[in-house]
């Protein structure tokens, strides 16, 4: 069976690069984006099984970003990262689609088991 592949949506770079490291040492084939725009092209052209947004990008901001990765495919399993306090926009994600949110900062050992759950769990049923 193929790699599950992550996508990595975030305009800091530090956490892109953990959270790269983090997920490819779990086997993952692993990609990242700093704005949306790029997100969306690697959505397009490799088919993430999952994508951890930021929900706060410049330019094209994270709801904006989810909306468009579900009408690519609304099979992509999304995360979202967010700030303290953007309760009514975590709201607003779970409506579009996201399974749920991490606010930063966040525990990257609790990531890495949802992410394995959602990704690994999802094999018997996949095909």
């Amino acid at each position: 069976m193929a790699d599950k592949k992550v996508l990595i949506v975030d305009d800091q770079n530090g956490i892109r690069v953990l959270l790269m490291e983090v997920f490819s040492s779990e086997g993952y084939q692993t990609f990242q984006a700093s704005n949306g725009k790029m997100a969306l092209e690697i959505v397009k052209n490799e088919s993430p099984d999952l994508v951890l947004l930021d929900m706060k990008i410049p330019g094209m901001d994270g709801l904006e970003i989810l909306k468009r990765v579900k009408e690519i495919n609304r099979d992509i399993k999304v995360i979202m990262m967010t700030a303290y306090g953007e309760l009514d926009m975590i709201k607003e994600a779970t409506e579009l689609g996201a399974l749920m949110h991490f606010t930063k900062p966040f525990d990257i050992d609790e990531m890495r088991t949802v992410v394995n759950m959602q990704l690994r769990g999802s094999e018997a049923r996949s095909g």
